[in-house]
């Protein structure tokens, strides 16, 4: 028997680990991560008391229940990112507009650190997009479906006005 036919000893580690990348491919993954993170420094750091010494600091702004509520929904937007997939457009578009207006209500977005996790996980998630799955992939390449024309050969790409792709603008 070699080393290839021998069926792999996989721990429940290993078939949970293989889980969560399925799961994780599936979604907009590291967008609703980020936007997630955002929501922390933009909650905390508002209501924060820092002590230097005898001196205490207190960054309380008067808007702390804005940054309370910006907070708040870019959490919330990064779980949707992960768990509704269909309105992915929507929570990353929102994620970057929160990004925005916490610059204004949020200690300049709680120094820098959640408007730019905002803008990065909002981003990501206005750019993803599903894959197609494997399956369907390997049927179109076999059937000679896609971007090919009836001979199998894809046509000379021109970059001139008087085509526009394949068909010309007659």
């Amino acid at each position: 028997m070699s080393v290839d036919t021998r069926p792999q000893q996989i721990s429940s580690f290993g078939r949970a680990r293989r889980s969560f990348r399925d799961w994780r491919g599936r979604r907009p993954f590291w967008g609703g991560l980020w936007t997630l993170l955002a929501g922390i420094p933009i909650m905390y750091i508002p209501y924060q008391t820092m002590t230097l010494g005898d001196l205490h600091i207190r960054l309380a702004t008067t808007a702390g229940a804005g940054s309370l509520i910006i907070g708040v929904l870019l959490v919330v937007l990064g779980l949707t990112l992960w768990f509704q997939q269909q309105s992915r457009i929507f929570a990353g578009v929102a994620a970057i507009l929160l990004a925005l207006v916490s610059l204004v209500v949020s200690n300049f977005g709680a120094f820098l650190v959640g408007f730019l996790l905002a803008l990065i996980g909002g981003a990501l998630g206005v750019s993803w997009a599903p894959g197609k799955p494997v399956a369907a992939v390997v049927a179109g390449e076999e059937s000679g479906e896609g971007d090919e024309g009836p001979q199998g050969e894809r046509p000379p790409l021109s970059l001139t006005k008087e085509t526009n792709g394949r068909h010309r603008a007659d």
